[in-house]
């Protein structure tokens, strides 16, 4: 078996906010190396869960890791982008489910995976897709979107001050030759950005690589497109259990679960709240869950994560 080392964070919080029920139906959105997976696995005895990857890697890894669950029907391995989810259930004819799990960003085997683009650390062609059966890439990105898409998606999705400034860099050195490998594209961050701001904040193309790999991605397109699909998948009592690594993907999940789960302002004189007009969710999580600290010195990259979760409380019919 190919190996696939991935540590997964918060893994107890996450699937214990799900409240597994035994004969549920589940979906682990971002199965990855299967960690959550295994988990929802231990808990269900009649139920299923349904586990969405687009990176044929993680697919093939959990095909042979998950072979007798996969078997026994107790499992099903769907390879494609979550935001699918309602069609490739109905495929499978799933309408309801009692648990959503997220687990979002890069996995540490495809950071680790020097020929995938992902990370600054290794050398390779500018790539960063998930799934390899797209067509756009960094590489397309980089040497052919214009100069204002360019400030756009580094200041935007990496929130890099210095977006304007790497743009313009990246504008100049392709007029003379494309831009092929991450190498040559970290060496380019690193003029553009002034030498006092390089020494503090970490390696100064984190910023730039996460933009690009949410671009190339779609990968806030993706989520908000899955999560209005889960939130309507639900059965009353199901529940999301989300973990994100970036600020913009927190943002994103707690504003749709807060619209979701918001009270109504109750007209002037109205002592109490008709049932009608009560929201069909509620937050499981006031405040995100963040690793404990023993966690974060075991597993650095699990520093930034936060989770959070929403109950179906009532269907829609019961209004």
């Amino acid at each position: 078996m190919m190996t696939f080392e991935h540590v997964t964070v918060l893994q107890k919080e996450a699937v214990d906010l799900l409240a597994v029920k035994p004969d549920g139906v589940y979906v682990d959105a971002t199965l990855g190396g299967g960690g959550h997976t295994g988990v929802i696995l231990s808990k269900l005895t009649t139920g299923r869960l349904y586990s969405f990857d687009q990176d044929e890697t993680a697919i093939s890894y959990n095909k042979k890791q998950y072979q007798k669950e996969i078997e026994a029907g107790k499992l099903v391995l769907i390879f494609d982008n979550f935001r699918t989810l309602t069609s490739a259930l109905h495929a499978k004819g799933i309408d309801h489910v009692d648990g959503v799990l997220y687990d979002l960003g890069v996995s540490s085997v495809q950071f680790d995976q020097g020929d995938r683009g992902f990370s600054y650390n290794h050398d390779a062609p500018l790539d960063m897709r998930m799934d390899q059966r797209q067509e756009l890439t960094a590489k397309t990105i980089v040497n052919d979107w214009p100069f204002n898409d360019l400030v756009r998606v580094l200041t935007r999705y990496g929130e890099d001050r210095f977006g304007k400034a790497i743009a313009r860099k990246i504008e100049q050195a392709r007029e003379q030759e494309p831009i092929e490998t991450t190498f040559q594209l970290v060496e380019l961050i690193k003029e553009a950005i002034p030498a006092p701001a390089r020494r503090h904040g970490g390696h100064p193309a984190k910023r730039s690589f996460q933009a690009l790999r949410v671009a190339v991605n779609d990968e806030l397109g993706a989520l908000e497109d899955s999560l209005e699909q889960a939130l309507d998948l639900l059965a009353v009592g199901g529940r999301i259990s989300a973990i994100s690594f970036q600020s913009q993907e927190d943002r994103l999940i707690k504003q749709m679960f807060k619209e979701k789960s918001q009270e109504p302002e109750l007209p002037r004189g109205l002592p109490v709240m008709p049932d009608e007009m009560a929201p069909d969710y509620r937050l499981l999580t006031r405040k995100a869950i963040k690793p404990s600290q023993e966690e974060q010195e075991e597993n650095h990259r699990s520093a930034s994560a936060q989770l959070r979760g929403i109950e179906r409380v009532r269907d829609v019919k019961e209004r």
